[in-house]
């Protein structure tokens, strides 16, 4: 027996979930849904799905549907979150779990009082290169983790280009929070006090009120220090879309990994050079492939199973918790202790 999924957001990145529900094969894509009735409509057809909606609450009253994908903008996750688990929807709900502490503990309150399942797509514990270095961590290969830095840029083009809601959000709540995960996964502990520094010019001066760049650091309760960057205003020119780097140093070793810049392949034409991903998203004889499909992949298995998923709805508070902090921080120069 299959399960049924629908899709709320089909633009950036939902159109990746519904692909995941219309091939896996223990799932079945019943609906989409998309302001943009083209869109949905076009997704709709494209993979197979039996319905398409404008509106998220008629899709949450379709009885074919027992799980959703929430992939709305950042700061849009409250309402349909809310909505999916009143109608016993179980979510996975792209990250972040909201981007205020107020629509965070909102989502939480009811989720669990409904006993629907949540899971928020950190992705990249999925990604191969981010797991070596956690089970080196893990194993103790490297000794004691002493400190951690962790960037992940986007060039300009996202936030000028790519997302037209880039001016509602921020580059630490789309890119620090994926930073943020993967610190307190390879940590495996909690920040303590947070301290960041932002600098807003180039994008407003393009008319997108929103930061260039955050720089925060991180004291872990386990004396661990962190430091992460992130920035929405790398050159249009460079090779990749990100650029993406997590070094860990321990007492007895140290791990260092790039997933962007690692030319495991190189392509030069005569207009561009280029380093195509090998993790993320690839294909093979027409199937779509790599580790932010994987995550997904592994929401339907938890469904179909009744599991509860390991990345859920005590990671998405915590890591609302500690960006509002860093935001905070960056408003007033001072560090914040997070409770």
């Amino acid at each position: 027996m299959k399960a049924g999924f629908g899709v709320v957001g089909v633009g950036n990145w939902g159109e990746s979930h519904a692909m995941v529900y219309a091939s896996h094969p223990k799932a079945r894509l019943v609906a989409v849904c998309d302001t943009n009735e083209a869109r949905a409509t076009d997704v709709a057809q494209r993979y197979g799905a039996a319905r398409a909606y404008t509106d998220y609450e008629e899709l949450l009253a379709d009885p074919e549907v027992d799980a959703i994908s929430i992939a709305t903008p950042d700061f849009a996750h409250r309402p349909v979150a809310i909505a999916a688990a009143r109608a016993g929807k179980h979510i996975l709900l792209e990250k972040p779990l909201a981007t205020t502490n107020a629509d965070a503990q909102a989502i939480a309150d009811e989720v669990r009082r409904s006993g629907i399942k949540m899971m928020l797509d950190f992705h990249n514990r999925w990604n191969p290169a981010m797991c070596i270095a956690k089970q080196a961590v893990a194993n103790g290969e490297i000794g004691a983790l002493a400190s951690a830095y962790i960037r992940l840029h986007d060039t300009i083009f996202v936030p000028t280009r790519m997302l037209s809601w880039a001016g509602q959000s921020s580059a630490l709540w789309f890119l620090g929070s994926h930073c943020l995960d993967l610190l307190r996964w390879m940590v495996d502990d909690e920040v303590k006090t947070v301290y960041c520094v932002s600098s807003s010019r180039v994008l407003r001066e393009r008319g997108i009120d929103t930061p260039d760049f955050f720089c925060t650091t991180l004291q872990f309760r386990n004396g661990v220090v962190a430091v992460m960057e992130n920035s929405w205003i790398l050159p249009e020119s460079e090779p990749v879309i990100i650029d993406f780097k997590l070094d860990l140093v321990g007492s007895d070793g140290a791990v260092n990994v790039d997933v962007s810049h690692n030319r495991t392949v190189q392509k030069y034409t005569r207009d561009k050079a280029t380093y195509p991903n090998t993790l993320t998203l690839y294909e093979v004889e027409g199937q779509k492939l790599g580790f932010v499909l994987d995550s997904i992949r592994y929401w339907v298995d938890c469904v179909v199973e009744d599991r509860q998923p390991r990345v859920g709805l005590d990671d998405g508070l915590l890591n609302t918790l500690v960006l509002c902090a860093a935001e905070q921080s960056a408003r007033t120069g001072l560090p914040v202790d997070i409770p």
